[in-house]
């Protein structure tokens, strides 16, 4: 498993909604995915998902997801193995993936399944990082900059909507690596995506955020 820093046309795109922000204390109680093929959306994977203890209403406040809600839904590790059969081995996308629901998916996967999750993913986070300058990359700041509805945020299948469009719309962006190049250096201080530039002595990798640059 490896975090990628480039543009594929075959994807399932993710998000998870939990019940709090720690992944060995907290629970999933929702997973949604959506199959991107050639760009084009090929398929989605929703459900919610029953934790087996009450949801924190500041969890429900954020997500809109009670107890209620969750009552009649399957456990972990049914929830688990579907999204798994439905994603493969494709490459996951998701916004900040990877200090997030990788970790989450990588624990229930551990104490559920007894096996870890293999896929290598893309963090749009890191991705608009490197190709745009914003006050704030939440995933609903990426949306409205590139002018997507953000109705709904907060539920993981509408998140995973937001998100594929706002994928897309970074492939269209100067810079963008795609899968048939080599893939970009993760920069070792700030942990984002190194862009190809030009200088006055040829092309370097760099990410303008920390300053950083090394030989291409």
């Amino acid at each position: 498993m490896a975090r990628l820093n480039l543009y594929t046309k075959d994807y399932v795109v993710f998000d998870l909604e939990t019940t709090g922000l720690s992944p060995l204390q907290d629970e999933i109680i929702e997973i949604s995915g959506i199959r991107v093929r050639e760009g084009k959306t090929a398929g989605e994977y929703s459900t919610l998902v029953n934790p087996g203890r009450k949801i924190p209403s500041s969890a429900s406040l954020i997500n809109g997801i009670t107890d209620n809600m969750v009552r009649e839904a399957p456990a972990l590790k049914t929830a688990l193995e579907g999204f798994l059969d439905f994603a493969g081995q494709d490459i996951l996308v998701g916004h900040n993936i990877h200090s997030f629901d990788m970790k989450f998916l990588q624990a229930g996967m551990l104490r559920e399944l007894g096996r870890e999750l293999t896929n290598d993913y893309v963090d749009t986070l890191y991705l608009a990082k490197g190709l745009l300058s914003l006050p704030r990359y939440r995933l609903t700041d990426l949306a409205q900059h590139f002018h997507i509805e953000t109705a709904g945020a907060h539920r993981a299948l509408q998140d995973c909507v937001m998100n594929q469009q706002c994928y897309e719309k970074l492939a269209e962006l100067p810079g963008m690596p795609s899968g048939d190049a080599d893939h970009a250096p993760v920069c070792p201080r700030c942990g984002s995506l190194l862009m190809k530039r030009n200088g006055k002595y040829g092309r370097f990798w760099g990410f303008p955020g920390c300053r950083y640059t090394r030989n291409a």
